[in-house]
């Protein structure tokens, strides 16, 4: 049996890609959708009860009192997706029963633009990535690092693209979604009238009513200012200048490791060497969340940003254990050929079990003893095994 909780910001695909998993596994699953997203939540419990064996999955819905007493019990293994706060809880009670985990959390995921990139299409792209879903995706660029040179051509450019996704009011754009509710809509006002650096250069307006924060930008920002401290989780882009590319390693090396890390450059070297000194749960050159509707690639983070990964054949792996199996007959002869291994040892036994043991690289060695090892070790055991089908 096993438990999958799921978040408010993208409630059905959240919640169907890690069920998806389970299911192909083989195991029960209770499902936990957010209380935050009510009426997704509702969805899902009607056509889950309709479609669904409820023998073998289960919608149940509440808030925090449910989802603590829901913790209380033995899982199998429990798959969560939301903020580090109450990931550490989770961790805690599945301590209890020694639960096996996947979180899939989140994190600030810097943007680092090489200053020779084509500055169209990244701050095209960067937009498209901070403003889908208002920016309550947890792989959103949180905030980017750019050198001065470069800062004012991005900024011309990010204003471009924003007007071209929502037109000059974004808040008319049909397009252009709304903060989940009050508490979130206070939460980022609150980041943003509160910094004490920085200044907009791009939208700022926010309308509590509707629930709407424009897409807003915020350039020279201080690396410590309060827009810096968690993931923002919303429409607000800082922008922090550095010096070089190996300041902009520095300063991602100084907090947690991201969930996700875009570079922004045609300079292999410069992608190269950001890959190559930084941890983040994954890398994207030249464009943002593009790679989470790949299919094929893991995703998932490291650290703070979560542990374990999903999508594709990864889902099925996480709900999955790789057990190791050995089906042997009890032939005479096979048992003759394997009695090296058993007391009374002497020199000969001794002998004949490192050569099947042990190896010592040897470089252009002929086909026999480049596999010798295997060879003697698929004549002493091999013949005791047998294909299970």
């Amino acid at each position: 049996a096993t438990l999958i909780i799921s978040p408010w910001n993208y409630p059905f695909f959240l919640t169907i890609g890690p069920l998806v998993g389970a299911i192909a596994a083989g195991c029960t699953a209770v499902i936990k959708p957010s209380e935050v997203a009510p009426h997704s939540a509702n969805v899902m419990t009607d056509l889950f009860a309709r479609y669904l064996d409820n023998s073998a999955y289960i919608v149940i819905n509440g808030a925090a009192q449910e989802t603590t007493k829901l913790l209380e019990y033995k899982w199998d293994h429990i798959f969560y997706t939301g903020n580090g706060v109450v990931a550490k809880i989770i961790m805690r009670a599945a301590a209890q029963h020694l639960t096996s985990l996947t979180l899939e959390l989140g994190g600030k995921s810097p943007a680092v633009i090489d200053e020779h990139a084509n500055m169209t299409v990244a701050a095209k792209r960067i937009a498209f990535g901070k403003s889908f879903n208002a920016g309550q995706t947890c792989v959103a660029p949180d905030y980017v690092l750019i050198t001065a040179k470069a800062q004012d051509k991005f900024i011309t450019e990010l204003k471009k693209a924003f007007e071209e996704l929502y037109s000059k009011n974004p808040q008319n754009s049909t397009d252009y979604g709304r903060i989940i509710n009050n508490r979130h809509f206070h939460r980022l006002s609150k980041v943003l009238h509160e910094n004490k650096s920085g200044e907009i250069v791009i939208g700022g307006q926010t309308d509590e009513k509707d629930l709407y924060i424009a897409p807003t930008v915020i350039a020279n920002v201080d690396r410590d200012d309060k827009l810096m401290e968690d993931e923002l989780f919303g429409p607000l882009l800082p922008m922090i200048q550095v010096a070089d590319v190996d300041d902009a390693i520095e300063y991602i090396n100084s907090k947690d490791e991201p969930l996700a890390l875009y570079i922004f450059s045609s300079n292999k070297k410069f992608a190269n060497k950001v890959m190559d000194s930084t941890r983040s749960g994954a890398i994207l050159v030249n464009d943002t969340l593009m790679h989470v509707a790949e299919g094929n690639l893991p995703f998932g983070g490291t650290g703070p940003s979560g542990m374990g990964s999903y999508h594709g054949k990864k889902s099925f792996d996480a709900f999955s254990h790789e057990r190791s199996t050995m089906v042997k007959d009890l032939n005479p002869i096979s048992e003759a050929a394997m009695s090296v291994r058993y007391a009374p040892y002497n020199d000969t036994n001794l002998k004949v079990a490192r050569l099947v043991l042990e190896s010592v690289p040897r470089f252009k060695k002929s086909f026999v003893l480049k596999h010798f090892k295997w060879i003697v070790f698929a004549l002493i055991f091999g013949v005791g095994l047998k294909r299970f089908t």
